[in-house]
């Protein structure tokens, strides 16, 4: 954001310099990245007029002038301009005058013509690059005035950095805000009078998409003079503010634009059908923007139409057809607030950036509609003359933001800060910000003001406190740290045991963004919501992962594409799912995830070429789970999740609680992703594997075990888990251990069945199992398996 200081300082004119100036406004938080002169060092250039211009007698492109500088005599000057013209009020370097770069002004002739000086253009006097003319001035600059102090060249340039959730400060009335409450003194108040209504037109506007767009104001605006010439002063605040002139119109919105900090648009009302509708595009209707790129819009685009075709992309840019001419004599303009979740990437996808874009992501003043519209219409009947008529208001009043109330402890603000500032104090600042205050019994209760929307929660506040009552003036203290011994519970599993674990397995451990590529995720996830960023760093990290898969998945082929073939990465962090039952409408769950592909084993000479597959993976999550010293409430079931292999996929239960998912990437999202082998995943939630079972010590058995195999044909559906499970139900305590040790299908045995051989390992702890007893627990078992699974046991 660039602004003048002089413009500034119209709204609030502390008492100290430009230095201390900018120093403050970086540690208020807008930290200043540059600081210019709006023009070079020159001096000795006055305001003078050409009161005669004739063609030089010895050169076709020069002309012999004499220039009024409000002196007793013309000064004979000669100049190559091609605009310079009789009756031109010019900015004249007299002899003696020194130039940026210093350039001294000499008498001398050019082409036998005698010069006392010189006719200077923008860029000689290192305003702007225009070196197109001479600098035209008004008719009524007053000659022979310095052009510095004309002009107001002893100012300067600040550029600041604001922060997404500042996005009050786009405007110079933000910046003065903050300026005003740092030093606590007044600022210029906002007083917009309304514009006399002269006319009764108004334009029919129906509102669609009410979340979008909750307040559309509108006004008709007619008989204008639209190549009025913008005024030399606001011409100044805009290229100061980086925009360039283009004509008055424009010039007006974009002024409004910089001082309030409010996107406004006016269309041509001529090139209106019938009335304005805001409403979602429909999906690849085409508009040509003002730039002249004509683009595809899809049907989650918010815009502003007519009765027949579109006239702009919402809150981004107009359309080449309805914006305004130099044939225009009747215009409407256009004040509203746009949710900034409508608006949001939308400039981006379209391959555009714009000032309006800029601010209506970052949110505007929910309240600020009317002035600015009242603004916009008293600058354009000044400047372009013309008939106003009434504001044309649809507004969705439940739709609009509303202000925070927020209650603020004492004991957290000197918790976070450190240090106990004056209550006294702490109201005052509040109450500089813009805020409601309300204080009893060590609680302020406030309300945020309409333009900071980033206020929400107490620690907003403190932020807020602690910056404008200086971090400077926060004194440094030497912390006192107590060392205490916190006690650490046996049947807690540290999260580093757990990577050690997978380190020791030859995983290596990754960090990727929380911010991931909605493509990628919508691939992994198509169904499921997600959490779209307001500010985001790129198209490309845009959403809130809801998984770590997006991030890996990436870090993989980012790999593959350097001839890795062996990777084994995981990855602990947070994701975000989308739940209107917590805090913020965000659940978030730490999570355990890996990936694998490529080559089981490092390449060499004794080991077998092979890739890795299902239980490979399935024997490294078998081994975090062993941590948990309870392997039989642990389940594997059959996955249905579609970014899975269908068949090569499970689904992880413990204690019956699902807490997991494991196995091959589903074929076509690989094919997506364009990854060149086999890849293998996983995803734990970590809040359900940090207890372990304690060991409890007992005695072992001194009787011998008994081993009994046996084997039988089931369908192919059944699942050997669930087998394995029923018979540890039914062979009871003395049932020590069940292994599968054999599965086989072919001769024999029918298409859609499978055999198992099972080992049931038996022994009691205070006698010998007699035969009798061992051939019992083996029949519950063979009946439990029949009763379930219609098992038949295989001769």
């Amino acid at each position: 954001m660039k602004f003048s200081e002089s413009w500034l300082r119209e709204w609030i004119n502390p008492e100290i310099s430009s230095e201390t100036l900018a120093e403050q406004l970086t540690m208020a938080g807008l930290e200043v990245d540059d600081i210019e002169k709006v023009a070079g060092d020159f001096s000795g250039v006055v305001v003078g007029k050409v009161v005669e211009c004739m063609q030089h007698p010895n050169a076709d492109k020069l002309r012999v002038t004499k220039v009024d500088i409000g002196k007793s005599e013309l000064l004979d000057i000669v100049c190559g301009a091609p605009n310079c013209r009789q009756g031109l009020t010019v900015a004249c370097a007299t002899v003696g005058a020194i130039l940026p770069g210093d350039f001294k002004i000499k008498a001398a002739k050019l082409r036998g013509e005698p010069s006392e000086g010189m006719l200077c253009s923008y860029s000689e006097l290192g305003i702007s690059d225009d070196h197109n003319g001479i600098i035209e001035l008004p008719d009524d600059a007053p000659l022979g005035m310095d052009i510095r102090e004309y002009l107001n060249l002893n100012d300067v340039i600040i550029d600041i950095s604001v922060t997404p959730n500042r996005s009050d400060c786009f405007g110079i009335i933000g910046i003065a805000r903050d300026i005003s409450a740092v030093n606590n003194i007044v600022m210029k108040e906002l007083k917009v009078d309304n514009v006399p209504t002269t006319i009764t037109n108004i334009l029919p506007i129906e509102v669609n998409a009410p979340k979008a767009a909750p307040r559309y104001l509108g006004r008709v605006i007619k008989n204008i003079n639209v190549n009025a010439t913008t005024p030399l002063w606001m011409k100044e605040k805009l290229r100061r503010g980086g925009i360039r002139s283009i004509d008055a119109v424009v010039d007006i919105t974009n002024y409004v634009l910089l001082e309030l900090g409010h996107p406004m648009h006016a269309f041509d009302l001529d090139q209106i059908e019938k009335g304005i509708i805001v409403r979602y595009a429909k999906e690849n209707e085409k508009l040509v923007l003002l730039n002249g790129n004509e683009v595809k819009l899809n049907d989650k685009t918010l815009v502003i139409a007519d009765h027949q075709k579109i006239l702009a992309l919402a809150g981004i840019m107009g359309g080449e057809k309805s914006g305004v001419t130099q044939s225009t004599k009747d215009v409407f303009l256009e004040s509203a607030f746009f949710n900034p979740l409508a608006i949001i990437g939308k400039a981006r996808e379209y391959g555009l950036h714009t000032d309006a874009s800029h601010r209506y992501e970052r949110g505007v003043d929910p309240a600020l509609q009317f002035a600015a519209m009242e603004r916009a219409s008293q600058l354009l009947i000044e400047i372009c003359g013309g008939e106003v008529g009434p504001i044309i208001d649809v507004t969705n009043q439940n739709e609009l933001p509303t202000q925070a109330t927020i209650e603020l402890h004492r004991n957290k603000i000197n918790r976070i800060i450190g240090y106990q500032i004056e209550t006294q104090n702490i109201s005052d600042i509040l109450n500089r910000l813009g805020c409601q205050v309300e204080y009893n019994n060590n609680v302020w209760v406030v309300k945020s003001p309409s333009w900071r929307f980033d206020l929400q929660i107490e620690e907003d506040l403190v932020e807020e406190i602690a910056r404008i009552y200086g971090y400077n003036n926060i004194p440094n203290a030497n912390l006192k740290i107590e060392s205490v011994m916190k006690p650490k519970p046996e049947n807690k599993i540290s999260l580093r045991r757990i990577k050690d674990l997978l380190v020791d397995r030859g995983y290596q451990e990754a960090v990727t963004y929380s911010f991931v590529d909605p493509k990628i995720q919508r691939i992994l996830h198509p169904e499921q919501a997600e959490i779209i960023l307001p500010n985001p760093i790129s198209s490309e990290m845009s959403v809130m992962r809801l998984s770590l898969w997006s991030g890996l998945l990436d870090a993989v082929l980012y790999n593959q594409n350097r001839q890795q073939t062996r990777i084994r990465l995981f990855e602990t962090g947070l994701r975000f799912i989308p739940d209107e039952k917590c805090e913020f409408g965000v659940r978030q769950e730490l999570m355990l995830s890996g990936i694998v592909s490529g080559n089981l084993y490092e390449e060499h000479w004794g080991l077998p070429k092979k890739n890795v597959d299902f239980y490979d993976i399935k024997g490294d999550i078998e081994l975090i789970l062993s941590l948990l010293g309870c392997a039989d409430n642990v389940l594997f079931k059959k996955s249905q999740l579609s970014t899975l292999h269908p068949g090569q996929s499970a689904v992880i239960y413990l204690n019956g609680e699902l807490i997991g998912y494991f196995g091959v990437l589903h074929p076509e999202i690989e094919k997506k992703l364009s990854l060149n082998s086999k890849t293998l995943v996983f995803e734990i939630n970590l809040a359900k594997i940090n207890e372990k079972k304690i060991p409890v010590a007992q005695d072992l058995s001194k009787y011998p075990s008994n081993k009994r195999d046996i084997a039988i044909i089931v369908p192919n559906t059944v699942p050997a888990a669930d087998i394995i499970s029923e018979c540890k139900k039914a062979g009871g305590e003395q049932l020590i251990k069940v292994n599968l040790f054999d599965v086989y299908q072919g001769e024999n045995i029918k298409q859609n069945q499978k055999s198992l051989a099972i080992s049931l390992i038996l022994q009691d702890k205070s006698r010998t199992l007699e035969e009798e007893d061992i051939t019992n627990i083996v029949s519950k078992c063979v009946i439990a398996l029949q009763n379930r699974f219609k098992a038949l046991l295989r001769e």
